[in-house]
């Protein structure tokens, strides 16, 4: 699948791609910043200014107003927050697609920032982390974020603390729009139904006065050895265990060989942890591991949900399948059906516009090359079973081993001895 890159005068860059068999238009704009570009004392702004982008623009002054203009005729409209960028997306039936970009264009450059409507906003916000800190998966997770970037914006959650966003104040909004929201910070990418001339003319009418802005990299992280076990006491039914490990870089020559490693570790039902502690063992109802990948680190995580009682057991199995990737090869078998499983979940993907849109987008606004379906298949057929034991034997080190425990346990030392297991 083929797209079309195009620099406006204001160095805003648009990525357009037809997708000719289907009727719809998937627009994503991503803007170059996230939590991770946040001081601690700022902690949570750009997600907060994502929230208000929704409460009224100068064309659309309320927040109704926003959402009715696109669920009004059968639309989406969403965004997220990132810890190195912010997404704003639409998905539109093709006759609505100008409405889809006018309506972006006026919440992302003519923004109102009411005050009322930011007191308001950051009350929504503050409960939003209180709903975090009540959910003991979202907790776990949270604390071996910290224990994997510590003493960094990585570690932190996206949201900040309920303390940073009682702290932030309207100025401090709108001045890290001013630094951040703008050309050459931000890519639109827009696939589906479209007629790229026509679209290209669209969206330079609209978003040629986009001015732009000087930007800054973030703080860099460098992998520093730490290894620590940290248990927090909540009354649960259920143990929360996550286990995490830094893991490769966004751009590092050996990330797809880490996915397929990760596929055979804990992504999916037929994966090693799913087989040996749901399975064969009955220790977790859910068990699974995670990757990603940022701009100069990235983590592999493990999470299992287990009855207090059987933590130890829980962890001594999982440690255990941890130790099998580390230290024996994988089967041919094993590798290829790896293979044939991100290839089919990747196709798959690619069959919605909002997932191509986002697959180019992302890529685009991020440094690095961008590659297309087919070159991240051909990369990923390379790799060899050897490519498998040698990237886990760099990842799985005990020197950067972390275990976060959230549940009924009052000891904080209780799982310490589990560091030394690795």
């Amino acid at each position: 699948m083929n797209y079309i890159k195009t620099i406006l005068d204001n160095g805003l860059i648009l990525l357009t791609i037809p997708v000719p068999y289907v009727r719809s238009v998937a627009i994503s704009v991503f803007v170059a910043v996230g939590s991770r570009y946040e001081p601690d004392e700022d902690a949570g702004v750009c997600h907060l200014i994502e929230h208000m982008l929704f409460k009224g623009s100068s064309r659309w002054p309320t927040a109704r107003a926003i959402s009715e203009t696109i669920e009004g005729i059968g639309g989406v409209i969403n965004a997220s927050t990132g810890r190195e960028t912010t997404l704003y997306w639409v998905k539109i039936a093709q006759p609505h697609e100008h409405v889809a970009l006018e309506l972006l264009a006026d919440m992302l450059m003519r923004p109102i920032m009411d005050p009322e409507e930011f007191a308001k906003e950051q009350r929504v916000v503050i409960e939003e982390i209180n709903m975090l800190y009540d959910s003991p998966e979202s907790l776990a997770q949270m604390t071996i974020n910290n224990l994997v970037w510590p003493a960094h914006p990585l570690g932190r959650d996206i949201s900040g603390t309920r303390e940073s966003v009682r702290g932030i104040t309207r100025d401090k909004l709108l001045a890290y729009m001013d630094q951040y929201y703008g050309p050459p910070r931000v890519v639109i990418s827009i696939a589906g139904a479209i007629e790229p001339a026509q679209t290209r003319d669209q969206v330079e009418a609209l978003f040629r006065d986009w001015r732009k802005v000087p930007g800054c990299d973030p703080l860099p992280y460098h992998n520093a050895p730490h290894t620590e076990a940290k248990v927090v006491f909540k009354d649960t039914e259920q143990a929360h265990i996550c286990l995490g490990f830094p893991g490769l870089s966004r751009n590092h020559p050996d990330r797809f060989v880490l996915t397929l490693a990760n596929t055979i570790l804990g992504d999916g039902m037929s994966s090693r942890l799913f087989q040996e502690i749901r399975e064969r063992q009955a220790l977790a109802y859910s068990v699974d591991s995670y990757i990603s990948f940022l701009r100069d680190t990235g983590m592999l995580g493990i999470y299992a949900g287990v009855d207090p009682s059987r933590a130890e057991p829980a962890l001594e199995a999982i440690i255990r399948e941890l130790r099998r990737m580390r230290d024996e090869p994988i089967s041919a078998d094993e590798l290829t059906r790896a293979k044939e499983f991100n290839k089919g979940r990747l196709l798959l993907q690619m069959e919605n516009t909002s997932a191509i849109a986002s697959w180019y987008g992302r890529q685009e606004i991020l440094p690095g090359d961008v590659f297309s379906v087919d070159e991240v298949i051909a990369q990923m057929e390379a790799a060899t079973p050897d490519d498998i034991q040698r990237v886990m034997q760099a990842v799985l080190t005990p020197d950067h081993f972390n275990i976060a425990v959230v549940g009924p346990f009052e000891q904080e030392d209780r799982f310490q001895q589990f560091l030394s297991a690795l």
